[in-house]
């Protein structure tokens, strides 16, 4: 008998892997982020930023300032910058809950080739964006080729699953984070460009790695990544990040964790997370899980 397979069943496993190869290819954005992690942010690396978004003469960057306690200064020390910079043309949304929910909104980022979030309070963007014409606007310009940039707030905001920077359990706002518990560190959704990784930002400078550890522990599915402070990570559409700025990178890998468990106290638990430490030069695969340095991968 022969064990030949017809060719009919050959062509039909050949479309299935073709039709696989472009669906995956049409769900991968082909948009870049370019994620700080606060503090001082050089001309270098903002001319970067710039040059994603298709260099100064040709880039439309539209600034959020809703983090900012002042959007419209904070709009205006932006577009200051931007504009130092080279770049001529540079606006701003800065719309509340009502606004944003108008169907209308999301013309006013149309033509955006990078969009910047600023510093401040993450929780006052999501509060206004999330579920919005403009928050949808912001996935489909990143999915269409945008680079979305942040810093500080504005990274945090970058990930599905966004850290507020509250406590349910630690009410002493002057001592933060000073335990692993689960239950304790508050999460929201965020503008969700990354949905297989969860930002930190101030990492190294304001020591957040309890936070960082509770919530990957809670949310073993995704990547920690903190970023430290006058440093940066650049998102390729297929999930590798390189490193740029003066700083750290740190990452917690929890997906091969086991055990991973609470005691009566709530203190979280597991064995086999994995710490990866980055600098300016290396690249990390939030697929494969797997560090790139100087052309090696570890």
């Amino acid at each position: 008998m022969s064990t030949t397979p017809p060719l009919r069943s050959i062509l039909f496993a050949f479309a299935a892997v073709i039709l696989a190869a472009t669906c995956a290819d049409a769900q991968t954005p082909k948009g870049t982020l370019f994620i700080i992690g606060g503090g001082d942010r050089t001309p270098e690396m903002m001319r970067r930023f710039i040059d994603l978004a298709g260099g100064p003469e040709k880039a439309r960057i539209v600034v959020i300032p809703n983090a900012s306690g002042d959007g419209d200064t904070s709009c205006m020390d932006m577009a200051e910058e931007f504009h130092a910079l080279g770049v001529r043309n540079v606006g701003c949304c800065f719309l509340n809950r009502e606004q944003a929910s108008d169907p209308n909104s999301a013309k006013l980022l149309d033509g955006a080739t990078g969009v910047y979030f600023t510093g401040g309070d993450q929780v006052r963007v999501t509060r206004a964006l999330v579920g919005t014409p403009i928050h949808r606007k912001l996935l489909d310009l990143y999915a269409n080729g945008a680079v979305m940039g942040g810093t500080s707030a504005g990274a945090a905001l970058m990930s599905k699953v966004m850290i507020t920077g509250d406590e349910r359990l630690n009410k002493d706002t002057i001592d933060a984070f000073v335990f692993i518990k689960k239950d304790n560190v508050v999460t929201v959704e965020g503008i969700g460009f990354l949905t297989n990784v969860i930002i930190d930002q101030h990492f190294v400078t304001r020591k957040r790695h309890n936070r960082l550890i509770s919530v990957v522990l809670e949310h073993p599915e995704l990547i920690a990544v903190g970023i430290d402070e006058a440093t940066a990570i650049i998102v390729h559409p297929r999930g590798v990040f390189d490193v740029i700025g003066r700083g750290n990178v740190v990452v917690y890998d929890a997906t091969q964790a086991k055990g991973i468990r609470s005691d009566p106290r709530g203190n979280l638990a597991a064995g086999g997370i994995i710490m990866h430490l980055l600098v300016a030069g290396d690249s990390f695969d939030t697929t494969t899980r797997s560090v790139a340095t100087a052309g090696k991968t570890q």
